[in-house]
């Protein structure tokens, strides 16, 4: 089951081709994700420190993070993600569709 909440995050698609899609994503305090699972692995690069409330159906974690701090994530994961902090925050999500092709980009 995902948060309870009725404040959406933000997203906002920067760029999306076949190779990646990259993702703002902006929360109001408490704001959520929804439910949802990657069908790429992800990276997630934070623009600002914040506390992000993490569910994967079972269980919910909750980790500090600090602007500029990042992490990543296989595909085919559900979970919901809340903004777990009093301040809105944000991050960048890029999630790599074709990691082949990356090695392969002109002036690569």
């Amino acid at each position: 089951m995902a948060f309870a909440c009725t404040i959406p995050a933000v997203p906002t698609v920067q760029q999306d081709d076949a190779t990646v899609r990259i993702t703002r994503w902006d929360f109001p305090p408490g704001a959520v994700t929804g439910w949802h699972e990657h069908g790429w692995p992800y990276f997630v690069v934070m623009l600002m420190d914040g506390i992000l409330r993490v569910h994967d159906g079972a269980a919910v974690s909750e980790t500090a993070l600090a602007a500029g701090q990042s992490y990543m994530r296989p595909a085919g994961i559900r979970h919901d993600v809340m903004n777990g902090s009093d301040h809105p925050i944000a991050f960048v999500e890029i999630e790599v569709k074709r990691p082949d092709a990356l090695v392969t980009l002109p002036g690569a």
